[in-house]
């Protein structure tokens, strides 16, 4: 533990050195640190997809500069320091956890999850969908939002009730493209769709987001299969046929076994 808290104060101490003495950290506001928090989260989030622990821990140093880095600017402003951040986390821990120090008694991790959220309330929230954020991009968004109203009861008793929900969904949306609607209207009909599909997931244990970024992956990786396994054998890709690229896809996805 102890080497522990000397790192952490090493850290500290860098901070104190480069907001005195760096001419670009002393220019940094939250603001301007705000995109590049962002870009850090992401950066985290391919490492873990790509299970690559080293970089894991890379990225979680550089998250863990920006989080100092905020606490230093608030001390500046007279706001708060990083021990208030710090003893803020441990109280709202300790208090969102009272099968751990009270006496209350769960029987699994669903359980946790659905007192937290009414804990949450009691805290004086007006609802349980105030945390939130409103900048999360949209599929992570929608999967927050179901998995809040779930600790309050709002949730379907069996997954087969959210898959007919889908195909309802489904359906819907087919009417409308068939009927030529309006764009609005086809675009409320698809959002419907990935709405009801991304509470299927989570009904499945899938996360949607990890779900479509590795199929990004996938997709980028066979594509640029094509990419160089046709230009070996002599094609320029914008020439090529869709059955001529079809059989580079179907080779890169066989050797993916």
């Amino acid at each position: 533990m102890q080497g522990k808290l000397k790192a952490f104060e090493r850290l500290l101490n860098i901070m104190d050195d480069l907001r005195a003495a760096c001419p670009w950290d002393k220019e940094q506001t939250m603001e301007s640190l705000r995109h590049l928090t962002i870009e850090e989260v992401y950066e985290l989030s391919d490492a873990i997809l790509d299970h690559n622990l080293e970089e894991v821990k890379n990225e979680l140093g550089d998250l863990m500069l920006h989080l100092v880095f905020y606490a230093k600017i608030g001390s500046e402003k007279g706001a708060f320091d990083i021990k208030g951040v710090l003893d803020h986390i441990a109280d709202k821990l300790v208090f969102r956890h009272p099968h751990i120090y009270a006496e209350v008694e769960v029987a699994n991790a669903d359980e946790v999850k659905n007192n937290w959220e009414k804990l949450k309330l009691k805290e004086g929230k007006k609802s349980v969908l105030e945390g939130v954020p409103k900048s999360l991009p949209p599929l992570v968004k929608a999967y927050r939002i179901q998995e809040k109203v779930k600790g309050v009861g709002f949730e379907w008793e069996y997954s087969e009730q959210v898959w007919d929900k889908v195909e309802e969904e489904i359906a819907e949306l087919k009417e409308e493209v068939e009927n030529a609607t309006s764009k609005e209207k086809i675009e409320d009909e698809f959002g419907d769709l990935l709405f009801a599909l991304t509470n299927y997931a989570r009904y499945i244990g899938v996360n949607p987001e990890d779900a479509l970024e590795r199929t990004n992956k996938k997709f980028i990786r066979r594509f640029q299969f094509i990419e160089t396994e046709s230009a070996k054998d002599g094609y320029i890709l914008e020439n090529m046929s869709l059955d001529e690229m079809e059989k580079y896809w179907l080779k890169a996805k066989g050797l993916e076994g």
